[in-house]
């Protein structure tokens, strides 16, 4: 299976602009530049949409692993935060912290912790991505 993003660019770093759309046309032409990456100018950025992708993916890794372990959740909702830090050779995404709230009827502890665990290791985005990942994951009633 292959899936694509396109991104578009047109000008210099700063005051250039460009449009970000997927195969699925989720996105079709999603604006982003230098002010949505590194200020607070409305569009997305790379880290944003890693993000959502990472996230994405945890969330159904860890419903496969519920399934695999007796579990259903009632409600799975993951936020992964992404840091982009400047070092001496450039800029480079240093972390991912996945926040995760999970709605688990009859859950044990010990089995909702052990599940998420194999989740974030095992998610193919979690994979790909060579950086520290952390996890917190709190199991509501």
């Amino acid at each position: 299976m292959k899936k694509s993003g396109t991104a578009v660019w047109s000008g210099g770093l700063k005051e250039g602009k460009g449009s970000i759309s997927t195969e699925s046309g989720a996105l079709d032409n999603v604006q982003y530049g230098f002010n949505t990456r590194f200020e607070q100018g409305p569009g997305s950025n790379p880290e944003e949409l890693i993000g959502a992708a990472h996230a994405a993916c945890f969330t159904m890794a860890l419903s496969g692993q519920l399934g695999e372990a007796g579990m259903t959740a009632k409600r799975l909702m993951t936020t992964a935060t992404v840091t982009l830090d400047k070092g001496d050779d450039g800029y480079a995404i240093t972390e991912v912290h996945l926040n995760l709230v999970a709605t688990i009827p009859g859950a044990d502890q010990a089995a909702f912790e052990a599940a998420a665990l194999r989740a974030k290791l095992g998610c193919p985005v979690s994979k790909l991505l060579n950086t520290h990942i952390t996890l917190d994951a709190r199991l509501e009633n």
